[in-house]
């Protein structure tokens, strides 16, 4: 018999694999503040044009709206989808326009060459 909790983490799993957008690894020195808390400093460790993963030592409950800020870049909102050993997932609530995405990678891989993801 599956429970309602089984369901739901298989569902999660899934949809971990089924990805609206590419992902990128990266190393992005960015803040994240929760709605009605205080900012805390966090690298982005993976980004793309509909969310991002970052370090979080302190957990953060499903659905919390955020605000992430990258240097030059204004605040863009999300929300926390999932919360998993010191990384947070968040899906923002605008996909990020591509030009400025790219433009992201290029300055964070410090090598000037954008590269795609077969």
């Amino acid at each position: 018999m599956t429970t309602i909790y089984e369901s739901k983490d298989s569902y999660d799993s899934a949809a971990q694999e089924d990805r609206s957008a590419p992902r990128t690894r990266i190393a992005i020195p960015a803040s994240l503040r929760m709605s009605g808390s205080k900012g805390f400093q966090t690298v982005v460790n993976d980004l793309s044009l509909s969310g991002f993963s970052a370090m979080s030592i302190n957990r953060i409950h499903l659905g919390t709206i955020c605000w992430l800020t990258i240097p030059g870049l204004e605040s863009q909102q999300a929300e926390v989808i999932w919360w998993n050993n010191g990384l947070v997932g968040c899906a923002f609530n605008q996909l990020l326009n591509p030009i400025i995405h790219d433009n992201l990678l290029t300055r964070f891989r410090g090598d000037g060459v954008f590269r795609m993801i077969p």
